[in-house]
């Protein structure tokens, strides 16, 4: 038996092996790095939301002590550098044509968003590069703005491209629309939905930063940056911007405080550091202040949506049909397409509708570029059927959760497509729900609710059923071990929070029998690791993990080799188990390690074993699997105050097959937390001429751990069949199912006092206005 496996092994729940560091100040992130001659960079961005440059004065900026140089974007263009584009576009998949933007990481003719770089001054000092900043003189020619997406699509709108009409980029529509006028034309009765999915800045526990370095000698890059995806990094660098071979880029992240989607992309930051540090001949250093992440991410949702639900009369769906306008922002970046396209594909989440058909539009607008944010168009979806499926309950005098048993695809049905192109291959919903409900004290509900009611609290519930596609894309995984018989996995993804460092340590020791404390991890840095996508999607376990296991079992073929030539046997007799070696049939036997640490030796060695034991596997997630799961939430609201308290919150998840529970639980908490906070408090916002408004922490709140209940995590597991390992993607759900169930909770709460709807985030002011201008309230 393999005594470290049964403790650190699969399924084990294992504390994370790198919070140490963490908990004690020891990580490494860019703001930690300091390299030799080390110059620093502050950017001049745009005060207008849409303007025509006329000039840039930087000679008083040039004059000022401790400035090596102040450049432009005229010094862009006249280097003949590229632009930023998006990753993909619908039409690169077989859909529309779009209109597709190009982005200058230093604007030179226009801007077109509050916070747009312009200009960038490298000093000695951090601080004499802000104050050089300052002193930059640029005359701008004030254009017309719209900020929101209903707005820009109006006859008299202003135009940010000549190429987009109506400022509309693309339409895209899915479903079996040929049948919804006649489930409609059938139906008993229609809820109709106007919802806006608020716009939100992912707030990375550590803000983008980066060090651009160039060799002179070799005439290669060197950025240091706080990014989910450094393969990804290098290539848009190669590709789109320096127009170098990739071999002249390496990209490095060490620790990075989180991401969510943000930090997938190439930034003009980026770009602009390594661009500099070749211009200067020495290292150049950015990190963004928390007002600079803030105007300069990239930001996630902001969603219009008008939706329909069509039910007959006992309740059953009929007819499912939505559309929406998805606010873009002035650029597309990155993959700043795929929330719309996944919120379309996951359009009827997991009920069985007979008819759908769902379109969207990405439209353009003077506010920063929205791109994939936790979740990425899953909670659009979720959100806006959940909300739709509850008032259709309130409406026809129904259950909520019958309504939802009723409708929802059962395990029998199993695969099941849906109706927008996605193959559920497992899931057991109804299973799921009641779980929930059990957990969460369903029954005990009244009680407690009398209780508020006795202290003038109103109390509401909400429930959410949600489902989640995960995993996309190969990636490659190696195993290594060294002559020591330390063993290397050297990982395609990018642990910024997930906990990598742990659970491909869990897996290895399960699989080859080594001590968890022997396995390193080597990631996110483009000279180390071949080839990688990234860490985005949920997609490490299901990918990387699956690969993981591939690279595991060519380790132990190729060690069967080493074996039998050491022991002077056929390979084919050569048995592994817990870790050790054998020859069938004899007491012969090697460890793994001792095998490892022999198949270094230098003479003795036939040829085509090579030198050392290592392993690769790759995996393709052709297929997504589909995390769901059922939550449930219970508030309590101040009447006199508005202020809305989290009273219970209770999960219960099919995550396939779990490798750390302790892990999983984590990921889940988190993303309940981000999609609370969306929900209650959380909200860019832009004034009518496009100003930012919310530029720092007095004005953008984020949620403490002050507003959160213990939150009771359970699982109700159905392996899913698309991986070698039967996972399902653990990451985002919470994120996912977290907003429309406390906001459900929120308006069943304000429903005795006539309140039918509450805009995101619901936070005290609105929630108490939404009371007054109900009336008074009723007994």
């Amino acid at each position: 038996m393999n005594l470290d496996a049964s403790k650190f092994g699969i399924g084990q729940p294992v504390q994370r092996v790198e919070d140490p560091r963490f908990m004690t100040g020891r990580g490494k992130y860019v703001a930690d790095i300091t390299l030799g001659r080390q110059a620093y960079a502050a950017f001049v961005y745009s005060p207008h939301a849409h303007a025509d440059i006329k000039s840039v004065d930087v000679s008083a900026a040039r004059d000022l002590p401790g400035v090596i140089d102040v450049l432009t974007g005229a010094d862009w263009q006249a280097d003949g550098l590229g632009a930023i584009e998006p990753e993909t576009m619908p039409e690169d998949m077989g859909g529309p044509k779009g209109y597709r933007t190009r982005r200058w990481p230093l604007a030179f003719d226009r801007v077109r968003y509050v916070g747009e770089r312009v200009a960038v001054v490298i000093a000695t000092t951090e601080a004499v590069a802000r104050d050089a900043a300052e002193l930059i003189e640029v005359n701008y020619d004030i254009l017309p703005a719209v900020i929101s997406a209903a707005d820009a699509v109006k006859a008299d709108a202003p135009q940010l491209y000549e190429g987009a009409p109506g400022n509309t980029s693309f339409r895209l529509m899915m479903g079996n629309s040929g049948e919804i006028e006649k489930a409609f034309a059938a139906a008993h009765h229609i809820t109709r939905l106007e919802l806006f999915n608020n716009r939100v800045n992912a707030f990375a526990m550590e803000p983008r930063g980066c060090i651009g370095d160039y060799d002179e000698g070799n005439g290669r890059y060197t950025l240091y940056t706080s990014t989910q995806n450094v393969h990804g990094l290098r290539q848009t660098l190669s590709m789109r911007i320096l127009r170098v071979p990739q071999g002249k880029i390496r990209v490095v992240a060490r620790d990075v405080g989180g991401g969510f989607g943000m930090k997938t992309q190439v930034y003009p930051e980026d770009a602009a550091v390594v661009w500099a540090a070749r211009k200067l001949g020495r290292p150049v250093k950015w990190v963004a202040t928390r007002s600079e992440a803030l105007m300069g991410d990239n930001h996630g949702r902001d969603q219009t949506v008008t939706a329909e639900l069509a039910l007959a009369a006992d309740g059953k769906f009929l007819g499912l049909r939505w559309s929406a306008l998805n606010n873009v922002g002035a650029y597309i970046e990155g993959a700043g397409v795929v929330p719309l396209i996944m919120a379309l594909k996951l359009g009827q989440t997991v009920y069985d509708i007979p008819a759908v058909s769902v379109s969207t539009s990405a439209v353009f607008t003077n506010t920063a570029p929205t791109v994939p944010y936790r979740g990425a168009g899953r909670p659009e979806a979720v959100y806006t059927i959940e909300r739709i499926v509850e008032q259709a309950a309130r409406e026809m005098g129904m259950d909520p959760v019958e309504l939802r048993a009723k409708n929802l695809i059962t395990k029998s049905a199993m695969p099941y497509s849906s109706k927008t192109g996605w193959t559920y291959d497992s899931g057991d919903f109804i299973t799921a729900l009641e779980k929930c409900q059990k957990n969460a004290d369903w029954d005990g509900y009244e009680a407690r609710r009398a209780k508020s009611q006795g202290v003038g609290k109103l109390r509401g519930r909400g429930l959410t059923y949600y489902i989640d596609n995960t995993g996309m894309f190969n990636d490659r995984m190696e195993i290594k071990f060294d002559p020591s018989g330390t063993l290397s996995v050297v990982s395609g993804l990018v642990s910024h929070g997930q906990g990598h460092e742990t659970a491909f340590a869990q897996m290895v020791s399960e699989w080859l029998n080594v001590p968890l404390e022997s396995v390193r991890l080597v990631q996110a840095d483009t000279d180390e690791v071949l080839v990688g996508r990234g860490t985005y999607g949920s997609r490490s376990m299901i990918v990387g993990g699956s690969a993981l296991k591939v690279a595991a079992e060519d380790v132990i073929e190729r060690g069967k080799k080493f074996v039998a030539h050491f022991m002077e046997a056929s390979a084919g007799d050569i048995v592994f188990e817990e870790g050790q070696f054998s020859v069938a049939g004899t007491d012969k036997t090697m460890s793994i390690v001792q095998v490892a640490q022999r198949s270094y030796m230098p003479f003795g060695l036939p040829n085509e074993l090579g030198v050392g034991l290592h392993g690769s596997g790759t995996f393709s997630a052709d297929v997504p699997s589909f995390p769901n799961g059922c939550h449930i939430c219970e508030v309590e609201i101040d009447p006199e105050t508005g202020v809305v308290a989290l009273d219970r919150y209770t999960v219960v998840d099919d995550i396939g097959f779990i490798i750390n529970p302790l892990t999983s639980a984590g990921q889940i908490h988190g993303g309940i937390v981000q999609g609370v906070g969306q929900a209650l408090m959380e909200d860019i916002v832009y004034d009518e001429s496009g100003q930012f408004v919310t530029g720092s922490l007095m004005d953008y709140a984020v949620p403490r751990a002050d507003i959160m209940p213990d939150i009771g995590v359970d699982f109700s597991l159905v392996p899913s069949s698309t991986n070698l390992l039967g996972v399902k993607g653990v990451g985002e759900g919470g994120t996912v199912a977290a907003t429309p169930t406390v906001i459900n909770a929120v308006l069943d709460a304000l429903a005795p006092v006539g309140v039918t709807d509450i805009a995101m985030p619901a936070t005290p002011l609105r929630v108490w206005e939404a009371i007054q201008a109900a009336g008074p309230r009723t007994a």
